[in-house]
């Protein structure tokens, strides 16, 4: 909007009077500064939603996964028909939303059933969701398929499969890393809420350093990123992650495995007896160091586990947020979205936290071998009723020869 000409006689109108205070002071700072207040007023306000999203429980993790996917998929899709705008496919978009769902269905359909088959007690329908539910996701893609067929249009068929292909590019990177978020939600709130703030941490940290100390240009698609940055966030992650990791161990909300309860459904177990990695074991201090930390120190294995994941949240994580500078440069464009205030969109906060969560499946799937009480319980409600009893009866039979029953 352009501002009207300054007549001659007229009194220039303020540049701040209908501004509202914060803004009046932010409108006195240098940009660099004013970009400082901005960012670190909205990194405050995401983290009490999270910690607000951590109070109502499991369930509202998931909740908040599912909305952060969503929005995710709409920010980067957007991008597509925005830069393709002049093409007029006939409901490819509504198609893409369709795949969405699909997806969706493919990797919840056998989490939620199985989660909360206890709670409905009546009916047999979920039983034959989780024995019929790989037949029906396919059902359900083939269909976006053959519908996809039937819209291509003469003339546009290589942008049409163009977009086709963006979509399922969107929806591995997007849908698929969400679901392994969830994964590490059901192994315990640990799982989900350390590798999430290993992140926070060391983008927060790697922008301080950055801010403060940076000179030397560390990577060519992001600028603004240091090496001094990088390099202080890598230690400053790194002993984060030690100290946060025993603030979390010591209670069960966290270390527990998500679960149902008669009480609630899917929460955190509050009664369960901790693991291994979840308990103190001592640790002989090197001779070096005994006048400072003495002989032993008490020490939950679980910090180990957090040090690793903290180097890798603060070496290889970021180049999650290269790509995305890449992609953005690719399509002249400074940020997914301007939701965030300071930040751009959803997938600029969580382009890492896709890749540093799949890191997480796979390192507690690979060193801490977590037993999934879950992902049983989903093979045994998709057996036949006959092929469950003889299942029952091993069990039980197991259970006397061992004298648990």
């Amino acid at each position: 909007m352009s501002a009207r000409p300054h007549r001659r006689g007229q009194e220039e109108p303020s540049q701040t009077t209908d501004k509202p205070m914060e803004s009046k002071v932010l409108s006195n700072l240098s940009p660099k500064w004013r970009n400082w207040w901005i960012r670190g007023f909205a990194t405050a306000l995401l983290l009490m939603v999270l910690a607000f999203v951590l109070w109502i429980g499991p369930l509202g993790l998931m909740f908040a996964v599912l909305i952060i996917q969503v929005k995710c998929f709409h920010e980067v899709i957007s991008i597509g028909h925005k830069k393709y705008r002049e093409y007029e496919f006939l409901y490819f978009r509504t198609l893409q939303w369709y795949f969405l769902m699909a997806s969706n269905y493919f990797f919840y359909g056998e989490i939620l059933p199985s989660t909360f088959f206890v709670f409905f007690k009546t009916g047999n329908y979920l039983p034959v969701l989780l024995r019929y539910h790989l037949i029906i996701s396919f059902l359900m893609y083939v269909s976006g398929l053959v519908a996809f067929v039937l819209t291509l249009q003469k003339g546009s068929y290589r942008m049409q499969f163009k977009m086709f292909g963006w979509t399922h590019v969107t929806l591995l990177i997007i849908v698929t890393q969400s679901h392994l978020i969830l994964q590490n939600l059901f192994e315990g709130i640990f799982w989900f809420v350390l590798p999430l703030l290993l992140v926070v941490c060391n983008d927060i940290m790697a922008y301080i350093f950055g801010f403060f100390f940076g000179r030397t240009s560390l990577i060519q698609l992001s600028p603004k990123k240091t090496w001094e940055g990088f390099i202080g966030a890598f230690f400053s992650t790194l002993l984060f992650g030690f100290l946060f990791a025993w603030f979390l161990a010591q209670f069960e909300f966290f270390a527990c495995p998500v679960e149902y309860r008669e009480d609630s459904i899917l929460a955190a177990t509050l009664s369960c007896k901790p693991a291994f990695i979840f308990t103190q074991q001592p640790y002989e201090v090197p001779l070096a160091l005994h006048p400072i930390l003495g002989k032993v120190l008490m020490i939950y294995p679980a910090q180990f586990h957090a040090v690793m994941l903290a180097a890798f949240a603060s070496s290889i994580a970021p180049f999650g947020g290269f790509m995305a500078s890449g992609f953005k440069r690719a399509f002249e464009i400074k940020d997914f979205d301007n939701l965030i205030p300071g930040h751009g969109g959803f997938m600029d906060r969580f382009d890492c936290q896709f890749l540093m969560a799949t890191f997480t499946y796979v390192y507690v799937v690979t060193f801490v071998h977590a037993v999934k009480p879950n992902y049983v319980l989903r093979l045994f409600m998709s057996m036949n009723s006959e092929e469950q009893i003889s299942i029952y009866h091993q069990i039980e039979a197991h259970l006397r020869e061992t004298q648990l029953i």
